[in-house]
C-alpha cells in the first residue's frame, strides 16, 4: 500500500468518526461558556520557549524533599505508578512484571527505555518487561510520550516511556541519606530500603537499596490467588564528577535481581529473573558556536531470565526454558537556538542479543528430551539520526521532528536458522530494513485557550518474536506462535488533537488520537500446522493484515474547591477495528477516575474511585472474553513529622474498600486483582 492510499484511507476514517470528536468538543464548550469570561491571545517574552508535546511526565522520587504527599502509595511498585498515567494501562500476568501498553498497544509497538538506554527483555512469554528491572528508588520521573512524538528514543507506533534516574545534579546539599520501611496486608508484602548520597559544586554519588517480598495476595471475597508470590531487590547506583565548570563525566549502575516469582495466569513460574544495568557519559554545557546541552552516553545492559514450573502440580512435562538478552548501545545529543528555532539532534545505537531456548522434558525416562531455540540467537544492529526543531510562529508553535534509522537482523545459531527455514527455505539469514518517521506538531494559545493538532507517519520492525519466534505459547488463546521474517514494517498514520481550557481554580481537557496502521502484525491461524504444546487448540503465524484502525479519546478534569481541597475526574473512550471489521483484542472499554485531594504543608489525605464499564468490543479469536464493570475505591492518609533538620514520612491507607472481586481487560485470562489491602509505609530522612 502506497502512502497515498494510507492518506485516503485515514481522512474517510476520520470523517467517519468525526461525530465522536464533536462530541467530545462539545460536551466541553457546554462545561466551558458559562465560565469564560473573554480569551486573550498570549504574548510571550522573546526567550521564553514553550514545549509542545503531547506529553505525561509521572513524578516517580521526590525523596530528596519527601513531598510524597501526591502519591498515593509512597513504596508502590513502578507498575502501579505507571497505571496513575492517563495514557498507560498494564498487563497483568501476576503480582510482579506487569507489561504497560500505550494508546492500547503492547510493547512490541513501543519505545521503553531507562534514561535513553535500550534495554529488551530477555523472556519469549513477555514476563519481564523492561519496567520490572528498576525501582521507584532508581527514578524521578517517567516521561511518557504519545505516538510519534516518542520517536526521540527509538522507532515507535503507539509512544515511548522515558523512566529517567534520580541524580544529584551537582547541588550543595552534602552528605545525606534515609530509610524507609512499607507494609501491605494483602499479600503480607514487606518493602525495606536505603539511601545514602553526597553532592557538592563539583562532585555527586547517589546509591541505594531496596528489598521487597511478597506472599500470594486475595482476591474480592478472600480467593487466595496462588502463585501470586515475589521476592525482589534492587541496588543502584550513579554519580558524576566536573572536570571542568562547563563539562562533567557521569555514570550509572543498576543490579537488578527478582526470584520465587509467581505467574497465576500462566503454565510457568520464574526462578530467576536478573539484570546489570550500566552507562558512562559525557555531559558539556557549550559545544561550539550555538550547539550546547551536548550529551553522550556509553551503555550497557545483561538481563537473563529463567522460566521455571518446578513448584507447578499435575505438570504434563517438565520444561525449562532460559533466555538471555544482551545490549550495548550509545547515543549523542546536543540543542541550538536560533532566533525562532530550538533545534535538537541525536544520534543513536544499539546491538543486541536475542536467545532463548526450550528444552522439555518427558516422564518416561527411556524417552530423549526434546530441545529447541525459541530465540535462534537474532543479533539486531541498529543506528538512526533525529532531529526537530520547535518554532515560534508568534503566537502558535510548531515543533517539526523526524527520525531515520537502519537496522539489520542477523540469526546467528545455524540450528535456529535450520529450524525456521523448515517453515521458510528461501529465507535468508540476514536482513535489512530502512525505518522512517516524520511527526508535525502545532500549538496555539488564546489565553485561558490551548489547541494542539498534530499528524505524523511512522513504520517499526517486527519483534524477535514477531520474525523470528519458533512455537511459542500463547496462554492467552491457547495457541502456538511462529514468527515470519518476511514480514512487512508496519506503517502509521497518527492524527492527534488537543483542546484545554484553564482558570486559577478549573481546568479542562479534551483530546483524543487516531492511528491507521497498514501492515498490521497480528497472529492467524493455519490449520496445517501442528501444535507442539500439550493442549494447544492450534498454531498461528504471524502475519501481516492490510490495516488496523484505533480511537482513543479522553475528557480530563480538575477543581480547587479550596487552595487544599483539589477534585479531578477523568474519563476515556477506546476503540479498535481491524480491516474486515473484527475487533482488535486488548482494546480497554469505558473507563473512568475521580478523587479529592486535600494537601498542606504536614498533612495529606485523598480519596479516590476508579472503574470501567462492561467490555463491549472483544475478540474470542484472541481468547477474549467480557469483562465485567467495576468501581473500587481507596482512602490515603499521610503526615510528616519534623525532628530538627530530619523529617519523617508516614502514610496509611486502604486500597479496594470494599473488597470487589473483579478483573480488567489487561488481566491475563481473567486473573482477579488484589481485594481490600491496608498498607502502611514509613520515610525517614536525615539531612
Amino acid at each position: 500500500m502506497n502512502i497515498y492510499k494510507c492518506i485516503h484511507k485515514v481522512c474517510t476514517i476520520l470523517m467517519e468518526t468525526s461525530r465522536s470528536i464533536c462530541i467530545w468538543v462539545l460536551l466541553l464548550v457546554i462545561f466551558i461558556f458559562p465560565i469564560n469570561i473573554g480569551a486573550q491571545e498570549l504574548v510571550l517574552p522573546k526567550d521564553s520557549i514553550i514545549t509542545i508535546n503531547l506529553d505525561e511526565v509521572i513524578l516517580i522520587s521526590a525523596k530528596k524533599t519527601l513531598d510524597y504527599h501526591r502519591q498515593p502509595k509512597p513504596l508502590s511498585t513502578l507498575d502501579e505508578y505507571l497505571e496513575s498515567s492517563k495514557k498507560v494501562d498494564m498487563v497483568k500476568r501476576g503480582a510482579y512484571a506487569w507489561e504497560p501498553t500505550l494508546n492500547n498497544m503492547f510493547s512490541e509497538r513501543l519505545s521503553v527505555t531507562i534514561d535513553g538506554m535500550r534495554i529488551f527483555g530477555a523472556c519469549t512469554d513477555k514476563m519481564d518487561p523492561v519496567t520490572s528491572y528498576v525501582d521507584v528508588s532508581n527514578l524521578s520521573q517517567a516521561h511518557i510520550a504519545s505516538g510519534q512524538q516518542g520517536t526521540e528514543h527509538g522507532n515507535t507506533i503507539g509512544g515511548a516511556i522515558n523512566l529517567e534516574l534520580d541524580r544529584g545534579n551537582f547541588k550543595e546539599t552534602g552528605l545525606y541519606g534515609g530509610v524507609e520501611m512499607g507494609f501491605e496486608s494483602n499479600n503480607q508484602m514487606g518493602v525495606v530500603g536505603a539511601e545514602l548520597n553526597y553532592s557538592n559544586s563539583n562532585f555527586y554519588v547517589d546509591t541505594d537499596v531496596i528489598y521487597r517480598k511478597a506472599e500470594n495476595y486475595f482476591a474480592g471475597g478472600d480467593e487466595e490467588v496462588e502463585f501470586s508470590q515475589f521476592e525482589k531487590y534492587n541496588f543502584s547506583a550513579n554519580g558524576g564528577y566536573k572536570i571542568a565548570e562547563d563539562q562533567a563525566l557521569t555514570a550509572s549502575l543498576i543490579y537488578d535481581e527478582a526470584r520465587d516469582v509467581g505467574y497465576p495466569a500462566l503454565t510457568m513460574d520464574v526462578s530467576l529473573a536478573r539484570a546489570i544495568i550500566a552507562s558512562v557519559g559525557f555531559e558539556q554545557d557549550a559545544l561550539w558556536g550555538s550547539l550546547n546541552n551536548w550529551k553522550s552516553k556509553l551503555y550497557f545492559n545483561k538481563v537473563t531470565h529463567v522460566m521455571d514450573d518446578t513448584k507447578r502440580p499435575d505438570v504434563p512435562i517438565h520444561m525449562d526454558m532460559p533466555g538471555w538478552s544482551d545490549t550495548y548501545g550509545f547515543y549523542s545529543q546536543a540543542a541550538l537556538q536560533a532566533k525562532k528555532h530550538q533545534f535538537l539532534f541525536k544520534v543513536d545505537g544499539y546491538y543486541n542479543k536475542s536467545l532463548a531456548e526450550m528444552t522439555m522434558y518427558p516422564n518416561d525416562p527411556n524417552e530423549l528430551p526434546m530441545f529447541m531455540l525459541t530465540w535462534p540467537d537474532v543479533r539486531t544492529a541498529n543506528a538512526g539520526v533525529y532531529a526537530e526543531d520547535e518554532l515560534d510562529l508568534n503566537g502558535s508553535f510548531l515543533k517539526i521532528a523526524t527520525r531515520m534509522t537502519v537496522q539489520n537482523q542477523n540469526v546467528a545459531d545455524e540450528f535456529g536458522l535450520n529450524s525456521l527455514k523448515i517453515f521458510y527455505p528461501e529465507m535468508e539469514k540476514s536482513k535489512t530494513r530502512f525505518l522512517k518517521s516524520i511527526s508535525g506538531q502545532w500549538h496555539k494559545m488564546w489565553m485561558p485557550w490551548h489547541f494542539n493538532a498534530g499528524l505524523s507517519y511512522g513504520d517499526r520492525a517486527p519483534s524477535v518474536t514477531e520474525g523470528y519466534g519458533f512455537y511459542l505459547f500463547n496462554s492467552f488463546d491457547n495457541h502456538d506462535y511462529i514468527g515470519d521474517p518476511g514480514l512487512a514494517n508496519e506503517k502509521s498514520m497518527e492524527a492527534n488533537t488537543k483542546i484545554s481550557w484553564e482558570k486559577s481554580k478549573l481546568k479542562l481537557s479534551a483530546e483524543a488520537n487516531f492511528f491507521h496502521i497498514a501492515d498490521y502484525i497480528i497472529g492467524e491461524i493455519d490449520p496445517s500446522l501442528s501444535v507442539m504444546t500439550i493442549g494447544a487448540e492450534g498454531v498461528k503465524i504471524y502475519k501481516n493484515l492490510e490495516y488496523a484502525n484505533l480511537f482513543n479519546t479522553s475528557l480530563d478534569m480538575e477543581y480547587a474547591i479550596l487552595p487544599e481541597l483539589k477534585w479531578s475526574g477523568l474519563i476515556s473512550y477506546h476503540r479498535g477495528t481491524d480491516n474486515n471489521g473484527d475487533n482488535i483484542p486488548f482494546i480497554s472499554p469505558f473507563s473512568y477516575r475521580s478523587g479529592l485531594q486535600f494537601d498542606n504543608r504536614s498533612f495529606s489525605a485523598a480519596f479516590r474511585i476508579t472503574g470501567a464499564g462492561k467490555q463491549v468490543n472483544y475478540n474470542p479469536e484472541f481468547g477474549e472474553d467480557q469483562t465485567q464493570a467495576y468501581t473500587v475505591c481507596s482512602l490515603t492518609f499521610g503526615k510528616t513529622f519534623k525532628f530538627n533538620n530530619d523529617s519523617m514520612y508516614a502514610k496509611f491507607g486502604v486500597e479496594n474498600i470494599f473488597d470487589e472481586n473483579y478483573s480488567t481487560y489487561t488481566d491475563w485470562k481473567n486473573i482477579p486483582r488484589m481485594g481490600r489491602n491496608f498498607f502502611l509505609t514509613l520515610s525517614y530522612s536525615i539531612n
